[in-house]
């Protein structure tokens, strides 16, 4: 069996995973990324990067990048009851990063990134099978690469292969899991009737319904249906596309906008469970993105969580030569901010997703001080997790004080 060392090998070739390899060889480290995939393909997951991650993506150097992946940028949030829009607000304007929404087709960004991390001299393996991962002196991995086994070294290994991280698994991670709330449905359309330059939303609180649209131009939109898990339908294959459009004009998506929408991807479901390590580093194995802890989709932080990961991660690495503290500071680092995303996560499902005479009673009692106040409302999704997010912060977001 063929044996090599390097300085960071990435096991996962997705946003996170190309961006690391890419910042970290630009620094001069000899990266290897193992990507089991020999070509991107489309499947339902995030495509929005919301403006506190465009951020993280421009400290990245990234801008070059997503503009050649043909991200779309979304200036306005907009928000309808039925027909009506009842808000339209420009992001660049009014959060605190001062950007839009960015929605990217995800396999032109994976397959942009792959371009710029090997410009810069990382070396990826498509079509790697990574086979195991033993933690000795140093991390060993073993992989399949055409045909041939190898072990490999390096100082440190990143995880960043997804919700169901095997990594995660062989590194030994302690694993937490949030209740099953929230299923999301999506499927990239085209057809559909709505502006290309905003965030479509709506939501019933009556039933517990939100729908989003992410127009990524040239008339394509990829839309989200996320609905109570206590339903247990789940939509897949596009037999069960006209059903998925039925119930989000139920929740109140005019039906012209969906008249002319057809299928131009999968249809698939999958569950807003969170799911995450309590530390995202153990003895020489760091996990960044959904590896570390995929948020509630609903909510759309995944992909603005997997840059600041990236970001903060480098950053301590190139910081010090002493890359076990770098990791450990990273993973308090993340332990902070994923805590106030996770928080305002729940209270947010808690208030609008939730239904029945309890919560109507705890709306009942929160919105009416969120427009006297807008504060209340910490913009935690859009301009990203700033202070924890303690006793005093939820008494005042439930209207409790």
């Amino acid at each position: 069996m063929a044996t090599e060392t390097h300085d960071l090998i990435i096991i996962g070739g997705g946003i996170g995973g190309l961006a690391l390899a890419g910042a970290m060889a630009q620094a001069g480290a000899d990266v290897l990324v193992l990507e089991a995939e020999t070509q991107f393909r489309d499947r339902v997951r995030g495509e929005a990067i919301v403006p506190w991650g465009v951020v993280e993506a421009k400290g990245l150097g990234l801008e070059e990048t997503l503009a050649k992946a043909g991200a779309n940028p979304l200036t306005y949030w907009d928000s309808y009851q039925g027909a009506d829009r009842s808000g339209h607000r420009n992001l660049i304007t009014t959060t605190k990063a001062g950007e839009p929404v960015q929605a990217c087709y995800h396999p032109d960004l994976q397959q942009a990134l792959l371009h710029r991390a090997e410009n810069l001299g990382a070396t990826v393996r498509r079509g790697a099978r990574v086979t195991g991962l033993s933690q000795e002196q140093v991390p060993v991995v073993t992989a399949e690469f055409r045909g041939r086994a190898s072990k490999l070294t390096a100082r440190l290994v990143v995880g960043a292969d997804g919700r169901g991280s095997p990594v995660r698994t062989w590194a030994g991670f302690e694993v937490k899991r949030g209740p099953e709330q929230i299923l999301v449905a999506g499927v990239l359309l085209e057809g559909v009737a709505l502006s290309d330059d905003a965030t479509h939303a709506w939501l019933d609180t009556s039933t517990g319904y939100f729908v989003l649209n992410f127009p990524q131009g040239n008339g394509r939109t990829r839309a989200y249906l996320c609905y109570p898990a206590a339903t247990e339908k789940r939509f897949s294959g596009r037999s069960d596309v006209p059903e998925m459009l039925g119930q989000s004009v139920t929740a109140g998506v005019p039906e012209d906008v969906y008249a002319n929408a057809k299928p131009v991807g999968p249809l698939a479901t999958f569950d807003g469970r969170s799911v995450w390590a309590d530390r995202a580093y153990r003895n020489g194995v760091a996990l960044i993105g959904d590896a570390a802890a995929n948020t509630d989709p609903t909510w759309g932080q995944g992909l603005s969580m997997t840059l600041r990961d990236t970001r903060v991660l480098r950053d301590q690495l190139l910081a010090t030569e002493d890359w076990k503290q770098a990791s450990e500071n990273y993973a308090e680092s993340r332990q902070q901010y994923f805590g106030v995303v996770h928080t305002m996560e729940n209270w947010q499902t808690q208030l609008l997703m939730e239904t029945g005479p309890e919560a109507d009673a705890r709306r009942t009692k929160a919105f009416p001080t969120w427009r006297e106040d807008h504060t209340r409302n910490p913009d935690t999704f859009l301009s990203g997790p700033g202070e924890p997010l303690d006793e005093a912060a939820r008494r005042r977001f439930f209207g409790e004080d």
